[in-house]
């Protein structure tokens, strides 16, 4: 080492260099705006790239991000998956659908040939051939068919139910215990043909399951290597910032993502917190909708997949299939947007005017659902599926049609939705002590003002000083997100 050299570090420690210098510090997350610099160069890369050929022999694919996006795809952009280094492309592909095993090759390669080269699967997808998971091993036979380079693509799967869950309903085969996430994974990495999975997303909470042995499970099979990140799907905020509180506590790597249902009709988490959550602690947003499933693309089904999945809950399972299999009188007693939302007639009138709005763009009703939701920046990854490589290809059409949406077109549709959400008011602790005490003293007055009738029941004192408690109901507001 050369007498004199140091080297100021990221902390103002001096740390001498050479061989022997050590960084005694962990990198810091992120900031947003670094994040931002980072993403605005990487796009001025890629257009300055779009003028190098790319071959479509997916043999020698490749997966090169720096050459790829406006050679193959207009629109395709890839952008950093939460505050992680990892680079997904905005839009990916979901094997849910009941594909045939003829047709899901195509689709594969279809996306793969466009720049898609991000794959969601789970263990227990309810969808013809993937009812055993299949659609895992259809993917490995796939990729090593086609000589498709692993470092290439980016894999994601879901675990939580048993593959076996629909014929034997076993509750002791399912769940995020140690020893079921440990099976599952292996399981996966046997019918994927890989060596790791990149992304592992946790399929609800595990209501019997400790938090602590959730994150602690999620570390070692990272440090293993059988698994590079891992995420959420389907959890609130307040369970997922209780699993980043338990990774810190017990120094275990945080979970980067969330998988979430987003479209016209479902806006409040996504919208409102999950922003909030990427700003704390980086954990970014790959969301899905009835809609991007590929299940339909006439205007009646679309407005009964808008529909149905407004009844969904927060631990009802992830697939379309499994929630038909849900008992019906859960789905038939309603929920709080059931009751507190549009009439029929009014819900029809909006799709029947977003229709309209999407005609005169030129687009279909599924292109513009598609286009809406890529234009939240706050989304790092859309799921498509589709039924067919035609369906799959009208939907990346709607890469084309983002640009279309000019913030005049947003205030229309936003006209048409009329459905903005928007945060509960702000109450200070001392104004909801005040405003308890003035309920407790008027309840008293009550009561003694009404000699003949005797004091009031201390059920009836109990219901109105809830009924009058702000805390409450914005508590109860929040814990109703899914």
């Amino acid at each position: 080492m050369v007498p004199g050299a140091w080297l100021a570090h990221a902390d103002h420690r001096e740390v001498p260099t050479g061989s022997a210098a050590k960084h005694r510090c962990r990198a810091p997350i992120a900031s947003l705006d670094c994040m931002d610099d980072f993403s605005a160069n990487s796009q001025q890369m890629l257009d300055q790239a779009g003028e190098v050929t790319v071959t479509r022999h997916m043999s020698t694919y490749m997966g090169n991000h720096t050459a790829m996006p406006s050679a193959v795809t207009p629109g395709l952009r890839y952008k950093n998956l939460g505050k992680s280094g990892l680079r997904v492309p905005n839009i990916g592909l979901g094997l849910w659908t009941m594909l045939s095993e003829e047709s899901i090759e195509d689709v594969v390669m279809t996306a793969l040939e466009n720049g898609i080269n991000l794959f969601d699967l789970s263990e227990a997808h309810c969808a013809g051939f993937a009812l055993t998971a299949k659609g895992e091993a259809e993917l490995g036979r796939i990729l090593k068919k086609r000589n498709v380079r692993r470092t290439s693509i980016i894999i994601t799967t879901k675990i939580y139910w048993s593959t076996k869950f629909h014929t034997n309903n076993r509750s002791d085969e399912r769940g995020l215990s140690r020893k079921h996430v440990i099976e599952s994974v292996k399981a996966s990495l046997g019918r994927l043909q890989v060596e790791y999975i990149d992304v592992v997303l946790l399929h609800k909470v595990d209501p019997v399951c400790p938090m602590e042995e959730l994150v602690r499970v999620m570390n070692y099979v990272i440090n293993e290597g059988w698994v590079m990140y891992w995420g959420t799907a389907r959890w609130s905020p307040s369970e997922i910032m209780d699993a980043y509180t338990n990774c810190r506590q017990f120094n275990c790597i945080t979970p980067i993502v969330e998988q979430t249902e987003y479209h016209m009709f479902c806006r409040e988490k996504p919208e409102l917190y999950m922003p909030e959550l990427y700003h704390k602690i980086g954990v970014g947003m790959m969301v899905w909708s009835a809609i991007t499933t590929g299940k339909g693309l006439g205007r009646e089904e679309i407005t009964g997949l808008f529909a149905k999945s407004r009844f969904n809950r927060k631990y009802s399972t992830f697939s379309w299939c499994e929630e038909d299999l849900a008992v019906p009188e859960m789905r038939s007693s309603g929920s709080k947007e059931q009751v507190t939302g549009e009439e029929p007639r009014t819900y029809g009138d909006k799709l029947r005017d977003l229709a309209n709005l999407a005609n005169s763009l030129n687009c279909s009703m599924s292109q513009l659902a598609v286009a809406w939701c890529l234009k939240n920046e706050s989304v790092n990854c859309l799921l498509l599926g589709a039924t067919s490589v035609e369906q799959f290809k009208e939907n990346i059409h709607a890469l084309q049609i983002v640009p279309q949406l000019t913030p005049s077109v947003m205030v229309e549709i936003e006209r048409l939705l009329a459905n903005k959400p928007q945060r509960p008011p702000m109450v200070s602790t001392l104004a909801m002590r005040n405003q308890q005490n003035n309920n407790t003293v008027r309840v008293d007055m009550t009561g003694a003002t009404t000699s003949g009738a005797g004091s009031p029941k201390p059920e009836e004192v109990a219901c109105e000083g809830e009924a009058s408690t702000p805390a409450k109901e914005s508590g109860r507001a929040f814990c109703d997100i899914q």
